[in-house]
């Protein structure tokens, strides 16, 4: 992270920060936010998101720091490496984190990275209270990637219709 421009050490704080801030942006039509890391006089911005109050804030990072920032900033959570049996099973803990934190479980999403490349793949998932599946595909020339997206957007359609 470091050489990238942040340091391992205040990522976290940063991270909220940079949350709290977007979501002061969204909500306002004057906004203004004084942080540690984030720090702007009031200021104007459109156009504002459809989506209210703000965008899905989807947070990703291991368990159990990550599930708790999810949980503490955002709308879902996003298991890092989080193969689709890791995250069915960490599901209730995740859960339980929530609702001890005054959180109603059902109002955050969970979602898989790397999710299966078939219907009845991503239809256990979605039995299991998994609300996204984001497929992986490769780092590779449009005539490989492109039928992958093809096969996945039939996968989705299969799946919601």
């Amino acid at each position: 992270m470091a050489d990238h421009g942040t340091d391992p050490k205040t990522r976290g704080r940063l991270m909220k920060e940079r949350i709290e801030a977007m979501k002061v942006i969204w909500a306002n039509e004057k906004a203004e936010y004084h942080g540690e890391f984030v720090d702007f006089d009031e200021m104007m911005t459109r156009p504002k998101p459809v989506q209210q109050p703000h965008p899905p804030i989807v947070v990703g990072g291991s368990f159990p720091h990550g599930a708790k920032r999810a949980i503490d900033l955002g709308d879902e959570w996003m298991p890092v490496g989080g193969r689709d049996a890791d995250v069915v099973d960490i599901k209730s803990q995740f859960r339980q984190m929530a609702a001890e934190a005054g959180r109603e479980p059902d109002s955050l999403g969970l979602s898989v990275y790397g999710a299966p490349s078939d219907v009845d793949g991503n239809r256990r998932l979605a039995d299991h209270g998994i609300t996204r599946s984001v497929f992986r595909l490769p780092s590779e020339t449009a005539d490989t990637v492109l039928p992958l997206l093809d096969k996945n957007a039939e996968i989705m359609h299969q799946i919601n219709g």
